[in-house]
């Protein structure tokens, strides 16, 4: 062996009982797992003893807009320190492939807020499979991508708000068959976000059936998280129901005043899908709070056209009285369709410097959020404080839920799930409040995303899979995150391997990149054909 840990508390990923074992590693895989039973102990040419700390399997965040983050950051302590070891890019319908060149100019000034405006970035790639081979330079943490469905209605179409013509879904659906086969593990759409949120089901249907021809699975951010929730979840259902595809629901939480209580009504509706027979997932974070940025929470009307449309509107003020009226009476669409309170909205994020004093401040007014979107040319960030711990906690048990982080890296004071979700689960959910016992909680985090991404050899502690592997101690693992001091890394994680080289080791970052894209290999390329065969993953 390579490396052994010496009587490690092995958690393997499937939520079974753990036990104490010598766990050794060659060639970058678990070459042999030796239960302590008093016999013969593996050796190796370095033994780490791991007595009191438990073994898993690398953490997958199932919902990451590191897009941009593991190009410009080559450490990445954001992610590694959490013991991830593969992060699901091209999240909410929106990020940087395929694009051509107005696209990407188009959607870099659109989600600035999440990843900046990507200056700092040499954009050398279009397609999917070109972005994914950037990756494989060699990247902090692996990383999946999802083709974003907002970003492909963009290339075909533009901002427009109206159906798809024959030509324009063939040429949708062309591209995402494109991007699966160049390795995209499935499709993404932000359905509160521009120009995602313009496609209607029927179109939406038709790309689902695209992805259920390569084996992927949609990943909606859906039409909305506050009034008319149950609805918009049981859309995504039906939708992928008909088109035969499976579903993975994001950040799947049930939030605003008017959800208080209700994600037992939400977990029945995906009890008797999966009853029938329907291939379900979901994630979520273990934070009441949301994030986004204030553009997003503008009505649909407001941004079509795109980033210079909608910052025209916002400059004439009769347009701007009739969006606030959208948002302040009627509710928009953009922000749930609930009436915005803006005592609950936070800013978390601005570009321009001359803005700085907002960060950490609610904003005020709609005046308040008019100047903002302006002077920071859309690319403010926002926390909502709109989240109910009990929907949280009923979630996170489900036999279908995986970790998602949805962490937004950009900002003063970001989210602190960027920082911290997969060591709150551990340290708040597992230890102090008994939510989950811990070999569940770990199977959420790691066996179960896997499953979900048709990953045959990670995601387990098993002998001959890659050793993407954590260590850490349950008695102290702990988000160091706060809202005070977001960007603070987590405590208890002293080791985090990636293909059994140290990417964290005696709790401190090296400099190795062992991360690479893991994606889906084609298999066929037309539709039309009507079969499927069973994908697997490389890289």
């Amino acid at each position: 062996m390579d490396l052994v840990f010496r009587d490690a508390r092995v958690i393997d990923g499937t939520g079974a009982a753990s036990y104490v074992a010598d766990v050794g590693l060659a060639g970058g895989r678990v070459g042999e797992i030796r239960r302590k039973d008093g016999g013969r102990r593996l050796t190796a040419r370095r033994v780490v003893d791991a007595e009191g700390l438990a073994l898993a399997p690398g953490f997958i965040d199932m919902h990451a807009h590191s897009d941009l983050a593991l190009l410009r950051d080559p450490s990445h302590e954001a992610k590694a320190a959490q013991g991830v070891t593969l992060e699901v890019l091209g999240q909410d319908g929106l990020s940087y492939a395929p694009v051509d060149d107005r696209t990407l100019a188009q959607v870099r000034a659109q989600i600035a807020g999440w990843n900046g405006d990507g200056s700092d970035v040499e954009f050398d790639w279009r397609s999917v499979g070109e972005y994914l081979d950037r990756l494989d330079r060699g990247i902090a943490v692996n990383a999946a991508y999802l083709v974003p469905q907002g970003t492909v209605r963009m290339l075909a179409l533009g901002w427009e708000d109206r159906p798809a013509t024959a030509a324009e879904l063939a040429r949708m659906k062309e591209l995402v068959a494109e991007g699966l086969a160049q390795g995209a593990v499935g499709l993404s759409s932000g359905l509160t976000y521009t120009p995602g949120m313009y496609a209607s089901d029927a179109e939406l249907t038709e790309l689902c059936r695209v992805v259920a021809a390569y084996d992927g699975y949609y990943c909606p951010h859906h039409r909305s998280y506050g009034a008319g929730a149950l609805r918009a979840y049981e859309e995504m259902v039906a939708l992928t129901e008909q088109a035969r595809c499976a579903l993975h629901l994001a950040h799947a939480t049930m939030n605003f005043p008017e959800n208080e209580g209700r994600a037992p009504e939400l977990l029945a509706l995906l009890d008797a899908a999966l009853a029938a027979g329907a291939d379900i997932s979901l994630d979520s974070y273990p934070y009441l709070p949301g994030s986004t940025t204030l553009v997003a929470m503008l009505p649909s009307w407001a941004t079509e056209g795109g980033p210079d449309a909608t910052l025209a509107r916002l400059r004439d003020d009769a347009t701007a009285a009739r969006i606030r009226q959208v948002m302040e009476v009627d509710g928009a669409d953009g922000s749930h369709g609930v009436p915005v309170d803006w005592s609950v909205i936070e800013v978390a994020g601005v570009r321009e410097r001359s803005l700085a004093a907002h960060v950490g401040r609610r904003i005020a007014d709609f005046a308040t959020a008019r100047r903002l979107l302006l002077e920071d040319r859309l690319a403010t960030t926002i926390l909502q404080h709109v989240g109910h711990e009990e929907n949280v906690r009923a979630i996170m048990r489900h036999r279908v839920h995986t970790g998602g982080s949805d962490g937004i890296l950009r900002g003063d004071k970001p989210h602190p799930r960027a920082y911290g979700t997969f060591p709150e689960y551990l340290g708040r959910y597992v230890r102090e409040l008994g939510v989950l016992p811990l070999e569940e909680c770990v199977a959420h985090l790691t066996g179960r995303p896997a499953a979900r991404l048709r990953l045959p050899d990670r995601g387990l502690v098993r002998e001959g899979y890659r050793a993407d592997l954590v260590l850490f101690d349950p008695a102290t693992v702990a988000a160091g995150s706060t809202y005070d001091r977001p960007r603070t890394l987590p405590t208890g994680i002293p080791y985090v391997l990636i293909d059994g080289r140290f990417v964290i080791e005696d709790a401190r970052r090296t400099d190795v990149l062992a991360g690479r894209s893991v994606r889906r290999t084609e298999v066929r390329r037309s539709e039309a054909r009507g079969t499927a065969g069973r994908r697997t993953a490389r890289g």
